[in-house]
């Protein structure tokens, strides 16, 4: 035997080499495409922000409305965070002055630069989601924000991928409420969804674009 001869028992281990490099790029792939996807990487994300805001506070408790600091919800596509002068025109010297937690809205406010906050509901740049088509027709901050008025922190609940979006774009009913309502968050009627969503649906002509173009600018 030469010293490039290989033992007998290798001819066994070439069909297994073959195999697993045949197989090695197919599980590569499904792993990136699995692991990068939304519903993986983004539904349950709630990131620490530089102030402990309650959503469960202000807008559960309290039961301070979403357009008091969205204010921009219902006339733009996107729903603006507020700026400092919002926060303190609760906390300026009225409501918890002195608190260590609003320490960096005290210093914002003093200096003029804005608080850092963290974005939690971030979609790609070449999808374009407008705010204001959606809450004015009927469908409420809940469809996609979850009950934010029972977080303390915020997290993403739903995955806003892109079959995700159409399947309520072909079949919009379960998700329509009575435009007044669109920022009661804990709001619940004993009447079927799909049927209120229905006649909803025809009184206000909605009528959800499926073409590229509706989201894709």
């Amino acid at each position: 035997m030469s010293v490039f001869d290989f033992p007998s028992w290798t001819d066994k281990v070439r069909p297994m080499m073959g195999l697993t490099l045949a197989a090695a790029p197919v599980y590569i792939i499904g792993l990136l495409w699995y692991g990068a996807s939304p519903e993986t990487i983004n539904v349950g994300y709630s990131p620490e922000q530089p102030v402990p805001f309650s959503h469960a506070l202000h807008a559960g408790e309290l039961g301070m409305d979403c357009r008091y600091c969205h204010t921009t919800v219902e006339v733009a596509a996107h729903a603006a965070i507020p700026p400092t002068g919002v926060c303190m025109n609760c906390h300026d010297g009225r409501i918890h002055p002195e608190s260590i937690a609003l320490a960096p809205v005290r210093e914002s406010a003093a200096s003029g630069d804005p608080i850092e906050w963290v974005r939690v509901h971030d979609l790609p740049d070449f999808v374009y989601f407008d705010h204001s088509a959606h809450v004015n027709k009927g469908v409420s901050c809940v469809e996609c924000h979850g009950r934010v008025d029972t977080m303390e922190r915020v997290k993403q609940v739903e995955p806003l991928a892109m079959g995700w979006c159409l399947d309520c774009h072909r079949h919009p009913d379960p998700q329509l409420r009575p435009k007044e309502l669109v920022t009661d968050l804990a709001w619940a009627t004993d009447e079927n969804r799909e049927e209120l969503g229905a006649r909803l649906r025809k009184e206000n002509d909605i009528n959800p674009r499926e073409d590229c173009s509706a989201c894709h600018r």
